[in-house]
């Protein structure tokens, strides 16, 4: 049945990871229609995005994040799309310059001043090194892969080859990694549920600076990451075997707002 009434929605991006907003506090959204979701990310017939957020109330924090995939499908943590929804949050009037929310991998913290936003991520104790990679779970599951030239590298092939030949239908999302200096690394990464390379991908970014720390590619615990839609920070603290106070940083702004029949 074609709504009678036009969709609100915001979007936002967070070093080229862009993201629907939709403030569903009165439970409106049909959460279960992933067609709908796909069509409202399909940059051709829909606003475009990596994905969709739902904004909605929760009694345990300030907010609850509910996130889909640009296929339509409720996904697992997204480090730039938390870091998104706490700016739409400001925006509207929900929290001032300090967040707390709830994700589906459990309660984030966050600040944001002058349009750059701070996330807490989970702490991360199980770091699997392989012969040529590195696995470990953000919030979302990442393979991790240094490579000579990141450059060159066709991300869309090489990324879905793994994706699916090692990790199978499940998938884990591919990180393509070249070190530039002793604190810094250029990342592009391959995305399960969008099936393509995005601009750039936060749990993503805090997997591969965890990775280089516990490869001893670098002995920093600041580390900073250039994504193809931007340079995102890393901070975290060892403790014992484990990673602690992990925190992602980086700009998260409004591209604009509108509506949509839908």
């Amino acid at each position: 049945m074609k709504r009678t009434f036009p969709l609100q929605f915001y979007k936002y991006q967070g070093t080229g990871n862009d993201f629907i907003m939709l403030d569903n506090r009165q439970q409106f959204f049909p959460k279960q229609n992933t067609k709908l979701v796909a069509k409202l990310c399909d940059r051709k017939f829909g606003v475009g995005a990596d994905g969709l957020i739902l904004l909605e109330n929760d009694n345990m924090s300030d907010f609850k994040m509910v996130y889909y995939n640009s296929d339509g499908n409720e996904s697992t943590m997204c480090g730039n799309g938390g870091r998104c929804l706490v700016a739409f949050a400001k925006a509207i009037g929900i929290i001032s310059n300090e967040a707390t929310f709830n994700a589906i991998d459990g309660i984030h913290h966050a600040k944001i001043i002058d349009g750059i936003v701070g996330l807490s991520m989970n702490d991360v104790d199980n770091i699997i090194e392989k012969r040529n990679h590195f696995y470990l779970n953000t919030g979302s599951p990442h393979h991790v892969q240094m490579v000579e030239e990141v450059a060159k590298l066709d991300v869309q092939k090489d990324g879905a080859k793994l994706r699916y030949g090692l990790y199978g239908e499940k998938g884990s999302n591919i990180n393509f990694v070249q070190q530039t200096a002793e604190n810094a690394f250029r990342v592009r990464t391959y995305e399960r549920g969008v099936e393509d390379e995005t601009l750039s991908c936060g749990t993503g970014v805090t997997a591969v600076a965890l990775a280089m720390h516990f490869s001893k590619r670098t002995t920093t615990n600041n580390i900073i990451i250039a994504t193809e839609g931007g340079e995102l920070k890393v901070s975290f603290d060892l403790v014992g075997d484990g990673y602690t106070n992990v925190e992602l940083t980086g700009p998260a702004d409004l591209v604009f707002k509108g509506e949509i029949e839908w």
